[in-house]
């Protein structure tokens, strides 16, 4: 079924309102807000609301409106909501609860959802279970309380499942201009996603900001992020629930080490999609991308008057993909003759208070530091309490860094340590002069990383799309060893030399074959160090004969290796399947150090090997790989071929594979090759 268009819900002319209290708040937050259309009253018994006629029923209306607010109990919202579907309306907001959202206190509540989304039919429905939509540049609300919203020439868009922290979001005093704020509720009919699509093409909107509970429909997701890099508009995320792992049994160290939030962490950044991980950062970077955009690299510079703030500035750097990079040479004349010889010039830096209210000396500092060629220039300065100081100082300066800006070109911002510090009615002036104002030192360092991600992933080539291939339905099976290896090495990966064997004789003949020494491990045994099930290092028949008849009462079979040559480094390479996210792949330091050094990097499929180098270049264990401390090194060209045939065997295999583990993927020393010591493979029949 085509659905209708959302436009005419969420930039309506003409509203329809039903119910009571909430209808009636409404149409008062339409009126305080200056809507300019056309608000119809639906009431059963009242002839005016607010001193606008009443009608009786959807049929009795003028026309079909182009958006209508349901503020009814959840049966009359179907029969209402069948009623407006019917007459041709644009789309309504479902204030209701007792839906899908409420199963474990109402038995029905699923039941009541489809019959929603049925009675819907092709006519957008936002929510059940929510507040609604806020549009402060129309000044047209589907909004049933209070909200701290003004009307705005443009701004950001935000779109929250929960109504309670889009209360919250719009009551912020730190200048944000917010052009839409959208509830989803339960997403029966309309996720956030296709909201943010609806609010990305208006002109006025310059950035997206989400606040996602739990991912909808993930192949909407990234048609957001490839309409938002084409219109150049940054999409910002806070997603919530931080679990371990997603909820099922793990049978391998692949799985305990891709919980669902890495793994969402992987995808948001596969997108383009900047991640925060609170409400203040999602403001600040929200202001910070309303103003500039993305950053064009992480590379930013920090003045102020004060050693303690420079102190804070760069310790708050730490861990985080920011850069304060050492000022330029022919910055240095300059500074140096306007703060004099007692300034340490560095970034961040202190210029003491020598400059302080000195209007010409401040411009000619901001203004040597702005041609560094930074990303974001930070100007340190928490503004006085208005009710006792005088604020004539903090004035000049704003003066000097919206001249040293002017003259520059460059981008700027003035951070405020505490948010308190950063008056309103000056963050909002700020913005106007193309300055963006920013309140706390970790969120402005956040914002800044958050922006810099999104300018490398809009300069760099699109993503490829992400795998989309759900799970089957057969039972689950775990191939043996043997058999994983041998696919495996028929997908281009190497394996060590070996042979199966069904008894302990038959493992000593074959072990007499191969050449020792051997490895010998028993078959349908996970886990096999944990309960005996390898044993290494055998170098001769009756070895290994011994070896096997102590591991018998465990093993279906047998499989008899070549012995490795001892590996400069060991990874685990797997892919584990998200319950909403699909596949992924799991790349990290393997065998005893998955447990000891948890270092390891989640790739949404399919993945190219520009992305697998550059996943392995951050792992700690890459020092390993590179020859530590004149140790021998192993070929990371080959290491990331043998990762990208991992890959392409989980992406050719993706509607059976549950689940890979290769650990460890030995790395034997240069021009030697990797090795896929050990393998699990988990797949449907």
């Amino acid at each position: 079924m085509t659905q209708r268009p959302l436009d005419r819900l969420i930039r309506p002319q003409t509203i329809a309102v039903f119910g009571g209290r909430e209808a009636r708040r409404v149409i008062e937050q339409c009126d305080r807000m200056g809507f300019a259309g056309d608000i119809w009253p639906v009431h059963p018994t009242l002839d005016t609301v607010l001193g606008r006629r009443c009608y009786r029923s959807v049929e009795d209306l003028p026309a079909a409106p182009d958006a209508a607010f349901v503020g009814v109990n959840r049966m009359l919202t179907i029969d209402i909501v069948r009623a407006l579907s019917a007459r041709g309306a644009g789309g309504a907001v479902c204030y209701a609860s007792g839906f899908s959202e409420a199963v474990a206190e109402l038995s029905d509540g699923a039941a009541l959802q489809e019959a929603l989304v049925s009675a819907a039919g092709d006519m957008p429905i936002v929510g059940p279970n929510c507040y609604g939509v806020i549009n402060g540049l129309d000044g047209a609300l589907l909004w049933p309380d209070q909200h701290g919203m003004v009307r705005v020439d443009r701004g950001v868009a935000i779109l929250t499942q929960s109504s309670n922290i889009a209360i919250n979001l719009s009551m912020q005093k730190r200048g944000l201009p917010i052009s839409y704020l959208i509830t989803a509720g339960n997403q029966a009919q309309i996720g956030l996603s296709d909201l943010a699509l609806a609010v990305l093409e208006d002109p006025r909107v310059t950035a997206i900001g989400l606040h996602i509970e739990g991912f909808g429909n993930i192949q909407t997701l990234q048609k957001l992020a490839m309409r938002a890099r084409e219109l150049r508009k940054p999409v910002v995320a806070l997603k919530v629930g931080k679990s371990e792992q997603a909820q099922r049994a793990a049978v391998s160290h692949t799985a305990s080490l891709s919980g669902s939030d890495a793994v969402a962490d992987a995808v948001l950044a596969r997108l383009g999609i900047g991640r925060v991980a609170t409400l203040p950062e999602l403001i600040e970077t929200l202001k910070l991308l309303h103003v500039t955009g993305p950053l064009k690299s992480n590379a930013i510079s920090s003045m102020s008057c004060s050693g303690g703030e420079a102190s804070l500035m760069a310790d708050a750097a730490t861990g985080r993909a920011v850069d304060f990079r050492d000022l330029k040479p022919e910055q240095l004349p300059t500074l140096r003759r306007s703060l004099g010889e007692m300034v340490t010039l560095s970034n961040p830096l202190d210029y003491h208070t020598f400059v302080w209210g000195d209007l010409s000396r401040q411009t000619e500092a901001f203004t040597a530091m702005f041609e560094g060629d930074y990303a974001l220039n930070l100007i340190v300065l928490d503004f006085p309490r208005d009710d006792r100081c005088d604020a004539a100082d903090w004035m000049t300066t704003i003066a000097a860094v919206a001249a040293a800006a002017k003259l520059t070109g460059a981008r700027a911002g003035i951070l405020a340590t505490l948010p308190e510090n950063m008056p309103e009615t000056i963050a909002m002036q700020l913005i106007a002069d193309g300055i963006v104002p920013l309140c706390g030192i970790s969120e402005t360092i956040a914002a800044a990383e958050v922006a810099s991600r999104i300018g490398a992933a809009w300069h760099a080539q699109s993503p490829l799309p992400l795998l989309d291939i759900p799970s089957g339905t057969g039972e689950v099976e775990t191939l043996s060893e043997a058999v994983a290896k041998a696919e495996l090495s028929a997908a281009g990966l190497s394996v060590p030399l070996g042979a199966t064997a069904a008894s302990p004789n038959d493992a000593a003949e074959q072990a007499q074959r191969l050449g020792f020494p051997v490895a010998l491990k028993a078959l349908g045994v996970e886990h096999k160090s944990e309960v005996g099930a390898v044993v290494l290092n055998l170098w001769d028949a009756k070895a290994v004969r011994n070896a096997a008849e102590r591991m018998a009462s465990i093993a279906s079979g047998y499989l008899v290796e070549r012995m490795i040559e001892r590996p400069v480094a060991e990874l685990i390479v797997g892919a584990v399947r998200d319950p909403v996210l699909g596949l992924t792949l799991t790349v990290g330091a393997g065998g005893i150090l998955v447990e000891l050094l948890e270092d390891s990097a989640i790739l949404a499929l399919p993945v190219t090997k520009t992305e697998v180098l550059n996943a392995v270049s951050r792992l700690r264990i890459r020092k390993l790989i590179e020859g530590y401390r004149g140790g021998a090194k192993g070929n990371l060209d080959t290491v990331a071929d043998a990762i990208l045939s991992a890959a392409e065997y989980v992406v050719k295999n993706a509607a059976q594979l549950e689940e890979l583990d290769i650990n460890p993927l030995m790395v034997l020393p240069e021009n030697h090759g990797v090795v896929a010591a050990d393998a699990l493979i988990r797949r449907r029949r």
